[in-house]
Order: structure tokens, then C-alpha cells, then sequence
């Protein structure tokens, strides 16, 4: 369902973080998109982005890792027949604005108007298909290492046999504003959650592993006890059956392959030599090569 209210807060949010910090307004992109057109282009867009992330890591009952960064820029475009240029800067600014413009609209010749017309701006519907949040803020950093503790306390007393737990947590928060030289406005926030669980088993000196995870455009609270315990629950459950796995059968087979009914008669022996690699985490038997051998019937 097409909603006018989220469409106008996800492109409050961009302006907040794209334009406003940096001095920006809609009049600076229509400028911008003026001069791009100023040349023969068939078509010309901006791109604004703006992404911040964050990582955590557990291993040993300890926080190995942790990780946070944060990337912005503008990116112009500018469609002229069958060429395309590009151009971006990680500084967002009137002027690198302009530099991008003017770089890009080289691609076409310079139009005989000396004035180029930019449609009225119009702010383009979109629908909700994920909620408008930053996820690292709908959890503090001391719950998201509790978070892993808790992924770690599970997997071992699942089993004995579970000697090693790693447990990875990252969110990313993601913003964009697009401005096309029709006077389309668009912008999407994207928040984007991950949790990772690896486990090592051994018995008898044999070392296995198994993993599991997910994750979506959600905020934390998506991992609820329910959730993390089915990560864990698969990650551990994959690691003893490797435990468990036998290499699968390799050399050379005989099969006899005769066509049923009474009127046939099988004249012929085919042996088929059937190649397989396996290791002992496979499930089944990997196809290498497979031929068939013609012996006439003794």
C-alpha cells in the first residue's frame, strides 16, 4: 500500500543527513541539475548516500572485535544517446556538487539555449516494505554484548561436545536521496541487521564446525530468545552431524543395466565407473566423472 506520510519522513530523515549538515538545499540540486543540462544529456540524476555500520564479535567469552564506520557521498549522472558518464565525491558541497556536474555533462555537446528549464520538483510515493529506523539505536552497546554472552552460553550447553562459540553481531543504517532531472524526488531509509553463530565440536580428537544466522531490515529486537535459540539450535545440530559423517564410497563400481520386459534380452554388459570426491562434512557423494565401459558378453 502506497503511503504519502512515510514518503515524506524518509525524505525528512535524508535531508537531515544529506543536505542540511552540509548547507544543501533542493535549490542547490536543481542548480546542479540545471547545469548538467545545459548540455544535450537525455537524462541526468543525483545520488546521495550516506551509511553508517557497526560489528561486534565474540569468541572465548570475550569481545574479540568491535568495528564502526561511517561512508557518505554524492554521486552525479548524465545519460546522453548511448553514452552514460559518472562522477562522485566523498565531500558534499556546493562546490563538489558543481565540479560533478560539470564533469559529467562534458559527454554532450553544449545546448544553442543559453537557459535550461528544470521541471517543478515532485516528491515521488514509495511504499513501506520495512520500518524507517536505525537499528543501532534500538539497542544499547552493553545489551548487544549480553546479546553474544548469551549466544555462547547456549551452544555450550547444548552439548558437551561444543568446545568453541564465535558469535558476530552488525547492523548497517542507510540512507539515500536520488534528485532526476524530471524533478523527481526520492529518498529510502534501509536498516539492515545481521547475527552469525559458528561452533566447533570434537570428540574423540576429530574437530567439526556448523554455523547458522540471519538477520533482515528490522531493528534488534527481531532477535528475540525464540530466534536466537533456533540460530543456535541449527549451528550445533550441524556441527555434531559432521561429527558423525563417514566418507562416502569411492573406487570403481560394477552396475549391469538392463531395459525390463520379456521380449528384451540383455546382450551386453555396461560397467560403469563412477568417480566420487567427498570429505567427512558431505552429505552425499559430489560427482566428478561418470563414463560407461562397453565388455562384450561372455
Amino acid at each position: 500500500m502506497i503511503s504519502r506520510e512515510p514518503t515524506l519522513e524518509r525524505l525528512a530523515t535524508a535531508r537531515s543527513l544529506l543536505l542540511d549538515p552540509f548547507g544543501l538545499d533542493e535549490g542547490h540540486l536543481t542548480r546542479a541539475l540545471a547545469a548538467i543540462q545545459a548540455h544535450q544529456v537525455d537524462d541526468a540524476d543525483l545520488y546521495f548516500q550516506y551509511t553508517r555500520s557497526e560489528g561486534w564479535s565474540l569468541e572465548e567469552g570475550i569481545v574479540k572485535t568491535g568495528s564502526f564506520s561511517i561512508d557518505q557521498g554524492v554521486g552525479v549522472r548524465a545519460v546522453a544517446g548511448e553514452k552514460t558518464a559518472f562522477a562522485y565525491s566523498d565531500d558534499i558541497s556546493e562546490a563538489s556538487l558543481m565540479d560533478a556536474a560539470a564533469t559529467v555533462r562534458a559527454i554532450a555537446a553544449a545546448s544553442q539555449s543559453k537557459r535550461s528549464k528544470v521541471p517543478a520538483r515532485k516528491v515521488s510515493a514509495s511504499r513501506s516494505l520495512y520500518p524507517s529506523l536505525d537499528p543501532m539505536s534500538t539497542m544499547d552497546s552493553t545489551t548487544k554484548v549480553k546479546l553474544l554472552e548469551k549466544v555462547e552460553k547456549l551452544a555450550r550447553a547444548k552439548d558437551p561436545r561444543v568446545v568453541q562459540v564465535m558469535a558476530g553481531l552488525a547492523t548497517e543504517y542507510d540512507v539515500v536521496l536520488v534528485a532526476r532531472a524530471d524533478g523527481t524526488l526520492a529518498a529510502d531509509v534501509r536498516p539492515l541487521i545481521r547475527l552469525s553463530v559458528s561452533v566447533i565440536a570434537e570428540q574423540n580428537g576429530r574437530r567439526e564446525a556448523g554455523s547458522s544466522g540471519g538477520g533482515g531490515r528490522f531493528g534488534l529486537a527481531y532477535f528475540d530468545d525464540a530466534m536466537v535459540e533456533t540460530y543456535v539450535d541449527e549451528a550445533v545440530h550441524a556441527a555434531l552431524t559432521n561429527l558423525d559423517a563417514r566418507p562416502a564410497p569411492a573406487g570403481e563400481m560394477t552396475v549391469v543395466l538392463a531395459r525390463a520386459g520379456p521380449a528384451f534380452c540383455c546382450t551386453r554388459r555396461w560397467v560403469t565407473v563412477w568417480r566420487v570426491t567427498s570429505t567427512a562434512r558431505a552429505r552425499a557423494p559430489s560427482v566428478v566423472a561418470l563414463a560407461s565401459v562397453w565388455r562384450p558378453r561372455a
